[in-house]
């Protein structure tokens, strides 16, 4: 974490259909929970994870990695769901 509070965590997208419509609406509510601005990240194209439509702009297929940032250390928990929701695939069957 940078002074400023800053903190980011790189994953890679697992599930079948990537960051689909309903992935999106995940990621965006857990986003919502935080007092900060939180960012997802795909090769320097970055979008508002708050925003289920931003998130799909980045166009995120199965393997695309990706990066999750807060600029608030108070969303350190919101950041760690977010990564676990990421890392178990959205919650999807393969």
């Amino acid at each position: 974490m940078d002074p400023k509070g800053r903190k980011t965590i790189t994953l890679t997208i697992v599930n079948d259909l990537g960051l689909h419509a309903r992935s999106a609406a995940k990621l965006a509510e857990l986003a919502e929970e935080a007092k900060g601005p939180v960012w997802i990240d795909r090769g320097g194209e970055k979008a508002d994870a708050s925003s289920m439509l931003d998130v799909l702009t980045l166009n995120c297929p199965k393997g695309t990695p990706v990066s999750v940032s807060i600029e608030d250390e108070a969303d350190n928990t919101t950041l760690e769901r977010i990564a676990e929701l990421i890392r178990s695939g959205f919650g999807e069957s393969s």
